[in-house]
């Protein structure tokens, strides 16, 4: 596995900081109708009072109120991103959650304590995907469960960018450039770094994957 220390890693997660570093400010006004997608994603975890929920890539925090009415006073949400910009326009949202600037693949927070982990767009701007799944498995209970979320599907997204979606076709597609995204991909993944898919859902307005922590 790839040291999350080596200057491989250390410069793509610069290379994050600085594309989202310079996109904070007007983050929420480009996507003005994300809200209920984001909603009905953070009701699939079926979050529970008292629990304890992670927001990892949390970004500008569009998730946290959601998830803090989830688990409500008595649970713990932690939002947790690499770029200060982003943390700084979450802060100001009136949420109780606990905010740290941190490299998903090395947590700075116990093993097994996560009952539930949401993460936005997370998968595709992490420089190692199993050294990162491996690492919020770590922190998550057997049974807790992962929401792999983006507010529109892949081939919309690709759309977006003037790109056709790949890697949907074939599990050896992730090792040719494919996207990791793509189910067949995206189960041996996961399956190799502590989870389980259960659900997958790919359409214009939603991706979706669910997973649960396995023993």
């Amino acid at each position: 596995m790839p040291d999350p220390t080596d200057d491989t890693h250390q410069a793509e997660l610069a290379r994050t900081r600085e594309f989202f570093a310079a996109r904070a400010a007007d983050w929420d006004a480009r996507f003005p109708d994300d809200g209920p997608r984001y909603a009905a994603a953070v009701a699939e975890l079926a979050l529970e009072p008292g629990q304890s929920v992670l927001d990892a890539g949390c970004g500008t925090g569009r998730a946290l109120p959601l998830l803090r009415a989830a688990v409500g006073p008595g649970g713990a949400v932690t939002g947790v991103d690499l770029t200060p910009e982003m943390l700084a326009v979450a802060a100001t949202r009136d949420t109780g959650a606990t905010l740290l600037q941190a490299d998903c693949a090395r947590l700075p927070l116990p093993d097994a304590t996560l009952d539930a982990v949401f993460a936005a767009g997370l998968i595709s701007h992490l420089p190692d995907p199993a050294a990162g799944l491996r690492e919020l498995a770590r922190t998550t209970r057997p049974g807790g469960l992962l929401a792999l979320f983006h507010p529109i599907g892949r081939a919309a997204l690709a759309a977006r960018h003037g790109r056709q979606s790949t890697g949907a076709e074939r599990p050896e597609a992730a090792k040719e450039g494919g996207d990791l995204r793509a189910e067949p991909n995206l189960r041996p993944l996961l399956a190799a770094t502590g989870w389980r898919l259960t659900a997958y859902t790919d359409t214009d307005d939603r991706y979706l994957a669910l997973a649960e922590r396995t023993d």
